[in-house]
């Protein structure tokens, strides 16, 4: 019945391949055309789309056409031809959806076309992907076609200087990596002069491994940071608290939650220790905080598997992929609580500059579109975050991979004797393997057990990755037997050797099921690639960290009645449904924490766009333009200040005026000019609102006249550029802190994330308040002096830019042409560029002996 149906109505996948293939079939139509064009004819082509765009076409009316010469260029350029349903999935990227395509369907060519295709509006097409190997091979790869079309390609890479980032940036279609567009956009927002902006407008991301960069990397924000002047000395004495505490008696853990928690008798040690009489006082917070990390730390936090210590001390591993985070460091305290757990020097925290999430990120391009060969397990979450599809597009050939039902054993030692014995009989075929563990502890293990039965293999983990697609791109070789943590090689094909095809192509071996369904069919799919023969099984045990969490209790106690011991399996359908059912729970969990996370961070990124969008205002601004920017934050300020001292209920002779006029001689009025309160008698709110304003807007001008309108131009972009980047960057503190303890408010029966919304709106309208008083005290009060300089400076120094895999030192801030410094500072007054020091031993010192 159910069969009939589909027959019936079609499902959405179905429909939009039905649409697709319309199209694709218009472009098949185009070949012969297109292929009899001289290379010169070909390469006007992209001049003749060019016209045709600016009198009107869309790239919808020219797709057919420019699918067509890109199809051609690679023939010509590379040697290869794309497959029909290679054009299918060029259309839906086209489209701002996600193709999903099996592992060696060429993802790599799908991304040519509609690359090409949005190039020609002269806007930029970035491509996106998951390291920098793969961003400089598919750059000098496939960029050959671009190159011959006629449109510029550039290599954004960390590391790269202000000149070189923007010719990258400038190209028509840009190579990068999640990571590295992201920063640039947060750079682009703390810059001190135009100039220095890289990107341009983001107008078409496309991204290869979708799936990895925008859901497991999708909780991880970009961060650039600069050091906080915290002691590290509570990190030290809650390490030697936590060794000397014992499991149970001292504390408990959660398993299935992993969190972990002192018990009462815990508690009693730790004030002992600690020297404080109540842990839980409000004033022992930061104690207790650093207590609970440094426990954390010890229980939870494993190495050799969360993280590695090597000389770049702790270094995360992502659980996802297996590869090493270089630069990222756990939030909170942990990643300091982990270094004094093993005996390194514990670096200071730091201080959030600047920060975004990737969702947020790529939610501000104008279209955005993936390739990835499993996403269709997460298609809720693509279409709700971001607005995408999946459409899983059919293979070129048939897939005729294997894949082995599960097998259950008791413990994990049972299971891995039972592993080596299979890759030990496969290996005796001449049969390549391919190994997938969860952990390089796990990989280390099985390659000691391996090494054992004289088995000659390759391990691919963390600690080896720079060779990871080379290794990866012989695992397909005869008699080759690779063990490698999750994702090894993602990108890289595995390609077949020759007489591999009659032993059964490339095994693969999962020896433990993933949180995520998608991370085991990542593994599986490394075999099997465009009709290849292959085959996937997957080695459980009741020791492995899925069952432990979330196994079925009926399926351990019927191993136990049956009384099998650990190296007999079990398998069946009621096994396998109890292990799905585990992922999907799993799944929806991780789905929810990552749409929460948006929630919250939605608040902050909402502020963030109206702060940069200013940012850029003033940056970019002209004399009228920055005149207008400080006379408006005059008029809201009076008006703020007005509207307080003003109450409707009373009359207006009752009003107190007192404090209007001293925020009117304190802010708007320079040093010696008096305010003159009489000719506010007898005025309405709204009138009075319009005198002061009058008079603060002649007194700007009357500055201008003094100083010049360049002048005070450069000296008020000076002062709001440091104004507003000192206290965004304490904003983002204080909302972090907020959202730190916010959900404590749900004791108190209300709802955390509207707490949160109203509180940190609340916090804005304290933030721009403070940033408007500053602006117009400054621009208003200083004294103008023609033999002193004014200099944009950066609000910190030492700064890192840092996420979920990378780091990246901030770059030497190119050399500026010094203008004039136009504030008079008295020398005993705090430096004005926000330093500390008091002027004399600052600014002032440096302008004598410069």
């Amino acid at each position: 019945m159910l069969k009939l149906l589909r027959k019936v109505i079609p499902d959405s996948n179905e429909r939009e391949l039905k649409r697709c293939y319309r199209i694709a079939d218009r472009i098949e139509g185009l070949e012969s055309e297109i292929s009899a064009l001289s290379e010169e004819e070909l390469r006007g082509k992209t001049a003749e789309f060019k016209g045709r765009i600016a009198k009107g076409e869309t790239l919808d009316d020219i797709l057919p056409e420019a699918f067509a010469v890109v199809r051609e260029a690679a023939k010509r350029v590379l040697g290869m031809r794309h497959f029909y349903v290679q054009l299918v999935g060029g259309i839906v990227l086209h489209n701002g959806d996600i193709a999903e395509m099996k592992t060696g369907e060429g993802k790599t060519l799908v991304s040519t076309l509609p690359a090409y295709l949005n190039a020609l509006s002269g806007d930029g097409v970035h491509v996106v992907t998951v390291n920098d190997y793969l961003a400089r091979r598919d750059r000098e790869w496939m960029g050959q076609i671009f190159e011959f079309l006629g449109l510029t390609v550039g290599l954004n890479l960390p590391g790269m200087g202000p000149k070189e980032k923007r010719e990258a940036y400038q190209a028509d279609i840009t190579f990068g990596t999640n990571n590295e567009f992201g920063f640039d956009y947060l750079r682009d927002n703390m810059v001190l002069y135009p100039e220095q902006i890289a990107q341009r407008k983001l107008n078409y991301a496309l991204i290869d491994e979708v799936d990895s960069i925008l859901i497991d990397e999708a909780r991880t924000p970009l961060i650039i940071s600069g050091q906080a002047n915290k002691a590290t000395d509570l990190y030290y004495a809650a390490d030697k608290l936590i060794r000397r505490l014992r499991l149970e008696e001292d504390y408990s853990v959660d398993i299935k939650t992993k969190s972990v928690s002192l018990t009462e008798k815990g508690v009693d040690k730790a004030e002992s220790f600690m020297g404080v009489e109540n842990l839980f006082d409000a004033k022992n917070i930061t104690v207790n905080h650093h207590i609970q990390q440094a426990l954390k730390a010890h229980v939870i936090m494993k190495r050799d598997y969360d993280y590695v210590v090597n000389e770049d001390g702790v270094v995360i591993v992502d659980d996802f992929t297996g590869r090493l985070m270089h630069g990222r460091r756990y939030s909170d305290g942990l990643h300091q609580a982990i270094e004094a757990k093993e005996g390194l020097q514990v670096q200071r925290e730091s201080m959030t500059l600047a920060t975004v999430t990737l969702q947020n990120y790529f939610r501000l391009y104008n279209k955005r579109a993936g390739m990835t060969g499993t996403a269709k397990t997460e298609e809720e979450e693509f279409r709700k975050i971001y607005g995408m599809d999946v459409v899983t597009i059919p293979t070129n050939k048939p897939m005729v991979r294997q894949d082995h039902s599960d097998v259950l054993y008791k413990t994990e030692q049972g299971k891995l004797k039972s592993v080596v014995e299979e890759i030990v009989n496969r290996h005796a075929t001449g049969q390549p393997i391919l190994v997938g563990t969860v952990s390089i502890e796990k990989s280390e293990l099985l390659s000691k057990m391996l090494k054992k039965r004289g088995i000659p293999h390759q391990v691919l983990n963390a600690k080896n990755h720079a060779k990871e697609a080379e290794i990866i791109s012989q695992a397909g070789q005869r008699g080759a037997v690779t063990i490698a943590t999750n994702m090894a090689g993602r990108g890289t094909d595995i390609v077949l050797g020759d007489g591999v095809d009659e032993l059964g192509g490339l095994h693969v071996i999962g020896t433990e099921r993933h949180e995520s369904r998608r991370i085991d069919n990542q593994l599986r799919g490394r075999s099997g690639r465009q009709g290849d023969p292959g085959s996937s099984q997957f080695y459980l045990s009741f020791e492995d960290e899925l069952m432990r969490r979330f196994g079925s209790d009926r399926i351990q106690g019927m191993m136990d009645s049956l009384g099998l011991d650990e190296e007999t399996p079990i398998e069946g359908r009621m096994f396998t449904k109890a292990v799905a059912n585990a992922q999907k729970r799993v799944e929806g969990n991780n789905f929810d924490a990552r749409r929460w996370v948006l929630k919250y961070d939605d608040v902050l990124n909402q502020q963030r766009e109206i702060i940069y969008k200013q940012r850029r205002q003033v940056l970019s601004g002209d004399n009228r333009e920055l005149r207008g920017i400080v006379l408006e934050m005059g008029k809201e300020l009076i008006r703020r200040v007005v509207e307080t001292h003003t109450a409707d209920e009373d009359l207006p002779e009752e009003w107190d005026l007192e404090p209007v006029a001293e925020f009117v001689q304190n802010s708007l009025l320079p040093e010696g000019k008096k305010v003159d309160t009489d000719q506010w008698k007898d005025l309405e709110r709204d009138e009075l609102v319009e005198q002061i304003y009058t008079d603060f807007a002649k007194e700007y001008e009357h500055r201008e006249e003094e100083a010049g309108a360049e002048r005070l131009q450069e000296f008020s972009k000076v002062v709001i550029l440091r104004t507003v980047d000192r206290k965004w960057m304490d904003h983002i503190d204080a909302m972090d802190q907020l959202r730190q303890g916010i959900h404590l408010r749900a004791y108190g029966q209300t709802d955390p994330l509207r707490e949160y919304q109203f509180e940190g709106y609340e916090m804005f309208q304290q933030l721009v308040q403070e940033i408007q008083e500053e602006v117009v005290r400054y621009v208003m009060k200083s004294e103008f002096s023609e033999d002193e300089e004014i200099e944009r400076e950066e609000v910190a120094t030492n700064q890192t830019a840092s996420s979920g895999g990378s780091i990246h030192e901030g770059e030497e801030p190119p050399k500026r042409q010094p203008t004039r410094r136009t504030e008079k500072v008295g020398r005993n007054e705090p430096c004005p560029c926000g330093s500390g020091k008091k002027y004399k031993h600052c600014c002032s010192r440096a302008a004598q002996t410069g």
